[in-house]
């Protein structure tokens, strides 16, 4: 699904996993327990992963961890902890790929938040998931060939989004792009209110995320018309991408990942990568992941700190091209 990002020329991207530094080991021991900031309320997808990673990372270090709720400020308040942390191991950031997009689309005047490429070091790639466009059933189309060519024929379609500046945003404006439509974005304050309406029918299109649409198109509520990322999800292989359909470049796949504070020794970063990746082995925790629609891996730190670049750039072109703003 994300393999084929990491390009040659960002192999410069290698100084993201760490610096050199005296050695360092992840410590057992319970007076100082270790730290999962999570910059999202509990309930959603970053929280269950860092809940889940947790049981089994306390088990394996024998050491107390704790998941951290830290909302706010579109992720900042809990990503700038983070980055203030001591580099030692005991405080980590468990967060989706909106932490690459979100520093490009802050309003005027906003503070500066930590910075991405500088502040954090890379830890490890956990999973990542399809973003798909759906269509209300009432519309009629069955793919994104058909949406372009009905709106086309008729303008003023509207595609509903969690709000600006969201990856839901970004992939409608994308598309608009590459298929050179204008489907007009409504924005809502939050998931829900947006596929509130979408299953009203008040708005006909959206962009979600495969553990969020899957019951609904396997309900028949809505209807699935494209896979918004580089390859078809294994959790949905009928549904064709964007590519194949003849829009290329379309494409906002969603991830998780695991940062510490920049300055961390490389041994202790290679430390903690294996044993997020030894907890991501294991069968369990695989079936657990894919239950909540996602797809685990096992990339290594310099893939991860090369996607990071990657994706930190390409969202500050995309967003500086649509002039897109957070409110």
């Amino acid at each position: 699904m994300i393999r084929h990002l990491a390009q040659p020329w960002l192999l410069a991207g290698l100084s993201l996993c760490g610096v050199a530094a005296p050695a360092q080991t992840m410590p057992a021991h319970p007076g100082k327990p270790v730290t999962l900031v999570v910059s999202f309320p509990a309930g959603g997808a970053p929280d269950q992963i860092a809940r889940l990673l947790g049981q089994q990372l306390q088990q394996r270090w024998k050491t107390p961890v704790i998941v951290s709720n830290r909302p706010g400020a579109a992720g900042h308040l809990g990503n700038d902890a983070v980055a203030r942390a001591e580099p030692d191991g005991h405080t980590l950031l468990v967060t989706p790929n909106t932490f690459t997009m979100a520093p490009h689309v802050l309003p005027p005047g906003a503070q500066k938040p930590a910075d991405v490429m500088q502040d954090f070091t890379p830890i490890a790639l956990l999973s990542s998931s399809s973003m798909l466009l759906l269509a209300h059933p009432s519309l009629g189309v069955k793919d994104a060939r058909e949406l372009a060519r009905l709106a086309k024929a008729q303008p003023g379609l509207g595609y509903a989004s969690s709000g600006n500046g969201t990856p839901m945003h970004i992939a409608g404006e994308l598309f608009n792009h590459v298929a050179g439509l204008d489907i007009d974005h409504v924005a809502y304050r939050g998931t829900s209110p947006a596929i509130s309406d979408v299953l009203g029918g008040h708005v006909k299109l959206t962009y979600l995320g495969l553990p969020v649409a899957k019951p609904l198109i396997d309900s028949g509520k809505l209807v699935a018309l494209a896979t918004v990322d580089k390859q078809r999800s294994p959790l949905l292989p009928d549904v064709t991408t964007m590519a194949e359909q003849g829009f290329p470049g379309v494409d906002t796949d969603i991830w998780f990942g695991v940062y510490g504070p920049k300055g961390m020794a490389r041994t202790l970063a290679d430390d903690l990568h294996a044993s997020f990746n030894e907890v991501l082995r294991q069968p369990q925790v695989a079936a657990q992941f894919k239950a909540m629609s996602q797809v685990v891996h096992q990339e290594s730190r310099e893939f991860f700190a090369n996607k990071t670049r990657a994706d930190h750039l390409r969202y500050g072109v995309i967003v500086k091209q649509f002039k897109i703003t957070a409110d």
